[in-house]
């Protein structure tokens, strides 16, 4: 059984689940650390690549950290022609130079899927470490990339997508969340998370549930790409956007007026999204002029409050 006590300089672990582990070092220093790999989700495979990158190095981002080497894990068809292979590579290479980091190695192994992703070594001081437990009551909900790569990407796959739209779709997915991260620490942000794989509600239920309070989030201030609402209405969600709806709905209470397709958007299973994160009230304008000097875009989608029967609570 993990005992925190016996492990002290584990800032955070197993006791209180994360988007990395985080270990002190010293007291100006922690080192994050985390993995992070999934199958094709576009079939360009450069793009590939880069969005599987970009989403192993958002978990440092999401608890203030700066990347600072990566190993390659890669699991891929012996018939895969080397071209692809290298382009998988190369999309993944240049994404983590983009976050000042580098490609050390790696491990690759033979599967009839291909599977790739990155384990990644970040570094932050003690202090500035956001976490899903430090969200606080008055603060401000930011959130730092649109909705709606998983029903835009599922609509692809069954040939229903516009090439727009999944252009789009693909932009945002290998942005980094380093400017966000960035301008989190810079304004000292109470906490952070990523919104990935169990969508925008799930994440956000961990950080209202670890941090002991509750969301209150206006749908209408919430970002959807172009398209999202399109596929919603056709239903074309991914699997894991059902499974994170059976997990999560009994933490949500939705305002009535809300349809079951703008429910399940905010369950949709994302990748490689943005920063959600729990700005101080008094620090809001600071942090949109960090955001803007670095040209990037954010939305204030709601504010904590204390503590409530649920988790999230969402209104139009």
């Amino acid at each position: 059984m993990f005992d925190p006590a016996a492990t002290p300089n584990l800032l955070v672990g197993l006791g209180a689940p994360d988007d990395a582990a985080v270990y002190r070092l010293n007291d100006d220093q922690a080192v994050i650390f985390t993995t992070d790999f999934f199958t094709p989700i576009v079939d360009d495979p450069y793009q590939y690549g880069a969005i599987a990158a970009a989403n192993a190095l958002s978990d440092v981002y999401a608890m203030g950290g700066k990347p600072l080497l990566a190993l390659n894990i890669a699991a891929l068809p012996p018939n895969l022609p080397i071209g692809m292979m290298t382009a998988i590579m190369h999309g993944m290479a240049e994404t983590v130079r983009a976050a000042g980091a580098v490609i050390a190695g790696g491990h690759t192994i033979q599967d009839k899927e291909p599977k790739v992703g990155l384990a990644v070594v970040g570094l932050t001081h003690p202090d500035k470490l956001l976490t899903k437990t430090g969200a606080r009551p008055g603060d401000v909900l930011a959130l730092t990339k649109p909705l709606g790569t998983g029903c835009i990407t599922t609509a692809a796959k069954n040939d229903k997508a516009e090439a727009a739209h999944i252009e789009e779709a693909i932009g945002w997915m290998m942005r980094l969340n380093r400017a966000a991260a960035e301008a989190a620490c810079a304004v000292g942000a109470h906490g952070a998370t990523d919104i990935t794989g169990f969508g925008f509600l799930g994440h956000a239920v961990e950080m209202a549930n670890l941090s002991s309070v509750t969301l209150h989030v206006r749908f209408d201030n919430i970002p959807l790409m172009s398209g999202a609402r399109h596929y919603a209405d056709l239903w074309t969600f991914p699997g894991g956007s059902a499974s994170n709806k059976n997990a999560f709905e009994e933490a949500v209470r939705f305002a009535p007026d809300l349809t079951a397709e703008e429910q399940m958007l905010l369950f949709d299973a994302q990748t490689s999204g943005g920063l959600l994160i729990a700005v101080p009230a008094d620090k809001v304008e600071a942090f949109s002029a960090e955001m803007a000097a670095h040209g990037e875009p954010w939305w204030e989608i709601g504010t904590v409050g204390p503590r409530e029967d649920v988790g999230v609570v969402v209104t139009r």
